[in-house]
């Protein structure tokens, strides 16, 4: 999961855009290939980012086989990555107000790849643990940074578009991660599997790092995505307070836990540790009775991240219209709906159950991160996006993992139990800002 961004109004391309409807309209031919060059390189470090941070999660019956650990403790592979990601996203907001937002990107998507091929290489399962946080750490960069960046390269309408092929990027990172590591975890071995993976991550880093552009001096004037009203921080940008350089990182962090910043952080703990969970421990279930899949097929419940490659699009289509808390509510149901189909012990079942949770998650995840990009004025943007990243992904290690506990000691029915609870609570949180939000 991810950082991304809805699209707006606009579709990315195809025979049906208009000209006047395209993110690349009224441009010159220059601005037209730097805003190309651009898509690609946010691409290129979604890929890169996600396919290092859970590829992982693709192997982890073989690690915990090979390691002899229980379930519960291979699952720390991956909450040590994303918790250490939570750990270092503030530091690389205060490191990027100094040496620049996109060196910042750069130099954690090719560190993080060093980490990640030495923590193949280690005996044990604690140095392997310590390891992942540090990669974790690392890679914090670049999906705290990648929302401010696009927002000081474009206009919102293209920074929109830019952040969803950015999330786009992420998705196809996460599943092709998982998806080249599942299959040959079993003849590579786990190590194996994930120095094949932080290969190909490798060769995304270098897209990133040699066509993303720098950005201009004085970033965009933006405007409004959606109608929601924006009274509130247009008058906070108009003080004189706000200018970026008489505001302090105390100052800014305070500004990025206002409402409904907060708000959205706190959807971003609870979701975020949900999907995590199911993820982790949906192949423990299948290579178990009753089912007995081979681990290879298993692997290949991760296409089911397509689905978030398009709700991920879909969620900018409707953020303009209906305003992010509906489409939150919409993503939070397709969740239910998803985990309360995946009970039936049935693998199409499951499949099916499966490819509408990741949709419902990434739809709900698009227009919390869109909304949270939009609505932080520019003062305190980095520091918003940072505090969401902090709560997504501390949400996917310590929820991820202390879910993991509830299944290995009772099972699948009291984890997905738990997990609903929480979803109808955050559906029940985001109706009534809904109703505030339209009464003010």
């Amino acid at each position: 999961m991810t950082l991304g961004s809805a699209t707006g109004s606009l579709p990315l391309g195809g025979a049906g855009d208009s000209a006047a409807g395209s993110p690349s309209a009224g441009q010159s031919p220059a601005e037209r290939r730097r805003y190309r060059r651009m898509m690609l390189a946010l691409l290129a470090a979604g890929i890169a980012t996600f396919a290092e941070l859970y590829a992982v999660q693709g192997v982890l019956p073989e690690l915990a086989r090979s390691l002899s650990v229980t379930p519960a403790d291979a699952a720390l592979t991956v909450s040590a990555a994303t918790t250490g990601l939570a750990v270092g996203v503030l530091g690389w907001a205060s490191i990027a107000d100094r040496i620049g937002r996109l060196r910042s990107m750069r130099i954690a998507v090719l560190a993080a790849v060093i980490l990640g091929g030495v923590a193949c290489l280690v005996p044990d399962l604690g140095t392997l643990v310590a390891l992942r946080f540090l990669s974790g750490a690392v890679l914090g960069a670049v999906p705290v940074l990648a929302v401010a960046y696009v927002h000081e390269n474009l206009t919102a309408r293209r920074a929109a578009a830019a952040a969803a092929v950015y999330i786009s990027g992420t998705t196809i990172g996460g599943a092709a991660g998982r998806l080249l590591a599942g299959p040959l975890g079993e003849p590579l071995g786990w190590r194996g599997a994930l120095l094949v993976v932080g290969a190909v991550s490798l060769a995304a880093a270098l897209v990133f790092i040699l066509l993303a552009p720098t950005s201009p001096a004085v970033p965009p004037v933006t405007r409004p995505l959606t109608a929601e009203p924006v009274a509130a921080e247009a008058a906070a940008a108009s003080t004189p307070s706000t200018v970026t350089g008489r505001l302090t990182q105390r100052q800014r962090i305070h500004r990025a836990l206002r409402a409904p910043l907060l708000r959205l952080d706190l959807q971003a703990l609870l979701l975020t540790g949900c999907f995590v969970a199911v993820y982790n421990f949906l192949a423990f279930r299948l290579e178990a009775a009753p089912f007995h899949l081979d681990p290879g097929w298993v692997s290949l419940l991760f296409l089911a991240y397509g689905a978030g490659t398009i709700t991920s699009r879909l969620a900018g289509r409707w953020l303009p219209r209906v305003g992010a808390e509906r489409v939150i509510l919409v993503g939070l149901a397709a969740l239910l709906a998803g985990l309360g189909i995946m009970a039936i012990d049935s693998v199409p079942v499951i499949v099916a159950g499966l490819i509408l949770f990741t949709g419902g998650q990434f739809l709900a995840h698009a227009a919390a991160v869109a909304a949270t990009g939009h609505r932080a004025t520019h003062d305190h943007r980095a520091q918003a996006s940072a505090l969401y990243n902090i709560a997504f992904y501390l949400g996917s290690g310590v929820g991820g993992w202390a879910l993991g506990l509830v299944f290995q000691q009772l099972g699948w029915a009291a984890m997905s139990i738990t997990i609903g609870i929480v979803l109808v609570a955050l559906a029940i949180f985001t109706a009534t800002a809904l109703r505030r939000r339209a009464s003010a």
